[in-house]
C-alpha cells in the first residue's frame, strides 16, 4: 500500500517558520564560509556534509544539494524541521565566534529537501541485487526507517512491524504539526517504501512473536522507541478530561481532536510538554498553564522552546506538584502543593501550602516509560534501555541490533537516524560477510 501524503493542513498549525524562497536561500548560502573540517558537520549526529550541500544551493543546484543531504540522512526533510539546530549544527557555526548570526542551516536543508519533494523525485539510489538475506525491524520510527533504507541499499530484504496504523513513529504521531507536518513525515515513509521496504501495520510484537521473528529472519532490529507517558498516580487521574501529551498531539494531527476546553493544565516542562501546551492554545483553550515541580533553570525543554511558549501566551507555575485532580464526573481543577529545594538539591513539599488551580482539562507530559519487557531473557537491558555497542548497534545477542529511543532513553530524531544507519551498515557487513549468519564482538558463545 502507499501512504496519503496530501493530508490537509489545519491552518491553526501552519509552519512555525516559513520556507525560504530561492533568492533568500541563495543569499543565505553565500554567507557560508565553507569551512574545512566544518564544526557544523561534526555537530550533526548523521554528519551531513553541510558545506557541500550549502555550496550547491549557492550555485543553484538545489536537487544536488538534496542528494548530498540524503547520502548522510535518509530523513533529511524531517530533520530539517524537527532538529534543535541551535544546539547542533547552527550552534557550532563559526560565525558565532565573529559575533555574527549563524548560517540558517536548518532552513537551507529544508529548502533543498522541499525542492526534491516538490519535483516528486525518487531517492538518489536504488537497492542492490537481492542477497537472499532478510531482517525484521520492530517499530516504524526514524531508527527503523534509516536502518531499513541502509539494508535495502545492500540488497537485504527489510520488513518493519509497528503497532500503529501508519508508519513513521513520533515523526508521524508525536511531533507538533507546526514543526513537522503529517504529510512530510508520510512522504519520507513513502520514499523508503519505494526501495522495497515492507510495512506490517497494527502488529504488536510480544515475546512469542519475537521468537518467531528470530527464527524466520536472519537478524532483528529493535527500534520500538519508548512506552507510554508516566502517570501521576493521584486521585482523579481517570477522569475523561485527563490525557497525555502524545495522545493529544496524535489526536489533533490525525483529525480526531478539533478543540479543547477553556482552561488547560499541562504537567511537565520538557519539549513535548511545550508542544502540548501550544497545541492546547491553538485548539481553543483561553488559558493554558504549565506546572513544574522545579524552576525554569531545571526544565528539560530547550530555551528556544520556552521562549516560543511565552510568545504563545502560555503561563507557568514553578515549584508546584500535583497531588490530586479534582472533579466528580468531569475535571474541575488540580490541587497543587508548593515545593522547596533543600541544601542538597532534593525537593520537599511545603506543609499546608496546597491550593486549587481551576481547569477543565489536564495533559500529562512527565516523561515516557520504557517498552522492553518483551525482551526479558533475550537481550541485555539496563534501567529498561537496550544495551548496545555504540559503534555497531549490536546487542548482547548477536542476532539483535537496536537504536533510537529504546537505547538512549529519548533523544532527537537525528540521533535515531544516526543509530539506525550505523546498525544497518553493521548488519549488512556481517550478514554478507558471514556465510552462516551474524558474528562479532557480542556473538553468543
Amino acid at each position: 500500500m502507499s501512504y496519503d501524503v496530501t493530508h490537509p493542513r489545519d491552518p491553526r498549525f501552519s509552519d512555525l517558520k516559513p520556507s525560504l524562497l530561492q533568492g533568500a536561500a541563495i543569499a543565505e548560502a553565500n554567507r557560508c564560509l565553507y569551512c574545512f573540517d566544518a564544526p557544523c558537520m561534526n555537530a550533526c549526529p548523521t554528519h551531513i556534509d553541510v558545506p557541500t550541500f550549502i555550496k550547491k544551493i549557492a550555485s543553484g543546484n538545489r536537487i544536488g544539494s538534496a542528494r548530498t543531504i540524503l547520502d548522510a540522512n535518509i530523513l533529511g526533510a524531517s530533520c530539517a524541521r524537527a532538529c534543535p539546530v541551535e544546539v547542533l549544527c547552527e550552534g557550532a557555526c563559526v560565525l558565532h565566534h565573529q559575533g555574527r548570526e549563524p548560517i540558517q542551516i536548518g532552513l537551507l536543508q529544508r529548502y533543498a529537501m522541499e525542492g526534491m519533494h516538490d519535483a516528486k523525485l525518487p531517492l538518489p539510489f536504488t537497492p542492490a541485487e537481492d542477497t537472499g538475506k532478510r531482517v525484521a525491524l520492530i517499530g516504524a520510527g526514524p531508527a527503523s526507517l534509516a536502518c531499513a533504507a541502509e539494508l535495502r541499499r545492500n540488497g537485504i530484504a527489510a520488513t518493519i512491524y509497528d503497532a500503529r496504523p501508519l508508519p513513521g513513529g513520533l515523526n508521524t504521531y508525536g511531533i507538533a504539526e507546526y514543526k513537522l507536518p503529517f504529510g512530510v513525515a508520510l512522504h519520507e515513509v513513502e520514499l523508503i517504501r519505494s526501495l522495497g521496504v515492507e510495512f506490517v501495520a497494527e502488529m504488536m510484537i510480544d515475546s512469542d512473536r519475537l521468537a518467531e521473528l528470530e527464527q524466520t529472519f536472519d537478524a532483528v532490529f529493535l527500534g520500538m522507541g519508548l512506552g507510554a507517558i508516566h502517570r501521576l498516580d493521584v486521585s482523579g487521574e481517570d477522569l475523561p478530561e485527563v490525557t497525555d501529551a502524545l495522545d493529544l498531539i496524535a489526536g489533533y494531527k490525525g483529525g480526531m481532536i478539533g478543540s479543547l476546553p477553556s482552561r488547560v493544565v499541562v504537567v511537565g516542562a520538557g519539549n513535548t510538554a511545550i508542544d502540548a501546551a501550544i497545541a492546547a492554545k491553538r485548539l481553543g483553550a483561553a488559558e493554558v498553564t504549565m506546572v513544574y515541580r522545579r524552576g525554569p533553570e531545571h526544565m528539560s525543554a530547550f530555551a528556544s522552546e520556552y521562549h516560543h511558549a511565552l510568545r504563545e501566551g502560555i503561563g507557568f507555575a514553578w515549584f508546584v506538584q500535583p497531588v490530586a485532580i479534582n472533579g466528580n464526573e468531569r475535571v474541575e481543577g488540580v490541587t497543587l502543593v508548593r515545593m522547596e529545594a533543600g541544601d542538597d538539591g532534593s525537593l520537599g513539599m511545603i506543609a499546608g501550602s496546597e491550593f486549587l488551580l481551576a481547569c477543565d482539562c489536564v495533559v500529562l507530559a512527565i516523561g515516557q516509560g520504557t517498552h522492553t519487557h518483551f525482551l526479558t531473557g533475550v537481550v541485555e537491558t539496563q534501567r529498561g534501555r537496550v544495551v548496545i555497542d555504540r559503534v555497531t548497534g549490536q546487542t548482547s545477542h548477536a542476532k539483535y541490533f537496536a537504536g533510537g529511543d529504546c537505547t538512549n532513553g529519548g533523544r532527537e530524531v537525528v540521533d535515531a537516524v544516526a543509530d539506525g544507519k550505523r546498525a544497518g551498515i553493521a548488519m549488512a557487513a556481517q550478514l554478507l560477510a558471514t556465510p552462516n549468519g551474524l558474528g562479532g564482538p557480542y556473538a553468543n558463545a
